[in-house]
């Protein structure tokens, strides 16, 4: 129940930031979440420095100066608050795939649908009964919530929630590279090296755990 919760609020709350902030700034400050998990997490002193790694990588990729101060407080609490319910998704996701494995992502999206489908209907009205939406309306379902939520609880079962909070640090690299082949977005020298201290850290953490068996039972 708390996962599907979390997994409704995480998009509605995300979604509701892009509103009034840059797509980058939301991912990044959505991030706080599944990296607080993995700091939480650490025990070893490698690990923690896997997670520091994460971090400069974070922070140098959040715009600083007079660009930061253009950000909407309220759209910026939004990508915070999905952060909080992605930290929630985690943990409540790695304890519930133990016992159901990829039939969770299932089960959490259809209670998220319930939860959070009212608001939906209330905001968008008389726009949901217009036919020429439908192919959109199921390819975002399909490419943002059913295949990715289904991949990442087969990885939770077969992970530590510790492992895949710093492995989810990809996300905010993978919206800088979408912005610079769909949106035409150039990327300083600093945000450069932003990423690759967050692949680093990924690639460390990926490393650390290799040698370690899963404190999961694979889904079948």
């Amino acid at each position: 129940m708390i996962y599907g919760i979390a997994l409704g609020c995480m998009n509605l709350l995300f979604y509701m930031s892009l509103q009034t902030v840059p797509l980058g700034i939301a991912v990044a400050l959505e991030f706080t979440g599944p990296l607080a998990v993995a700091l939480l997490s650490s025990r070893k002193p490698i690990d923690f420095l896997w997670v520091t790694l994460a971090v400069i990588g974070l922070l140098l990729l959040i715009p600083l100066g007079t660009s930061a101060a253009a950000i909407d407080l309220l759209g910026a609490g939004y990508a915070l608050g999905a952060g909080v319910c992605w930290a929630a998704y985690i943990v409540f996701g790695h304890k519930a795939g133990a016992d159901n494995g990829v039939q969770t992502a299932a089960l959490g999206v259809v209670i998220a649908a319930l939860f959070i489908g009212p608001i939906g209907v209330i905001h968008a009205g008389s726009a949901l009964l217009d036919i020429s939406l439908i192919p959109a309306a199921l390819g975002v379902a399909i490419l943002s919530t059913a295949l990715p939520y289904s991949l990442e609880m087969i990885a939770l079962t077969r992970m530590s929630a510790r492992t895949f909070g710093t492995l989810a640090s990809l996300e905010p690299v993978f919206a800088a590279l979408s912005g610079l082949v769909f949106l035409h977005e150039s990327l300083s020298l600093t945000q450069w090296l932003a990423i690759g201290a967050i692949i680093f850290a990924s690639i460390g953490a990926t490393l650390g755990s290799a040698n370690s068996k899963p404190q999961l039972a694979p889904a079948d």
